[in-house]
């Protein structure tokens, strides 16, 4: 393992496509050589408060997560350190008992809406990416999610959207394609771009050797 890993950090609205790239660039290098670091894993646990009170927090603010962890996790990686990285359960707010080990590899992907709002992260990474998909496709996808995956009414996610989601993704998530470089626009896949960070990725690999 080289001495300083190649981070790549992919940024972009609620169901834009993130976890996709993601999935996609730790396919093209094969899992034992990727690294994967979710955003959505550092949520604060809220088991101390009423589970009615935790309905009313603003999730798609930065104050949220717990970014000092996540930071710390993401220097411990870079330095060669393993981490025992939280599991989040969306359906309750709470962290779960178990932890998720993830080990230090020569790529760390670090993926969610405000990656790239957090200049402590962003220094940390040496590409960064937006998904850039339209708000008609990004809703219609959180909403296919949260009723399946999350248990959650209609009525909630179309509130906790228009109250939560597309105010923060106008103040927060959308300014952070200013620090990108590499912008993958439309519904979040393009082979094209998968192929030009693939091409970045073994070129930095190759260098550092």
């Amino acid at each position: 393992m080289r001495k300083t890993p190649f981070v790549i950090g992919i940024g972009g609205g609620t169901g834009s496509g993130k976890t996709m790239i993601a999935e996609a660039l730790i396919n093209a290098m094969g899992n034992r050589g990727v690294a994967y670091v979710q955003q959505d894993s550092y949520y604060k646990d809220r088991s101390n408060i009423p589970p009615e009170e935790r309905r009313t927090i603003n999730y798609d603010h930065p104050d949220a997560l717990d970014s000092e962890l996540l930071i710390h996790h993401l220097e411990e990686l870079r330095n060669g350190h393993p981490i025992d990285k939280p599991v989040y359960d969306f359906r309750t707010h709470t962290r779960r008992p178990e932890i998720e080990t993830v080990y230090p590899r020569d790529v760390i992907i670090i993926e969610g809406i405000l990656v790239l709002a957090d200049k402590r992260l962003r220094d940390l990474m040496d590409t960064k990416v937006f998904v850039d998909t339209d708000a008609d496709v990004r809703f219609i996808r959180r909403l296919q999610r949260d009723l399946t995956e999350r248990g959650r009414t209609v009525e909630s996610i179309i509130d906790q959207y228009l109250n939560a989601v597309r105010p923060m993704h106008l103040k927060f998530v959308e300014p952070g394609r200013k620090y990108t470089d590499l912008v993958i626009p439309g519904r979040g896949y393009s082979r094209i771009a998968i192929d030009k960070i693939i091409s970045m990725i073994k070129a930095n690999l190759k260098e550092n050797k």
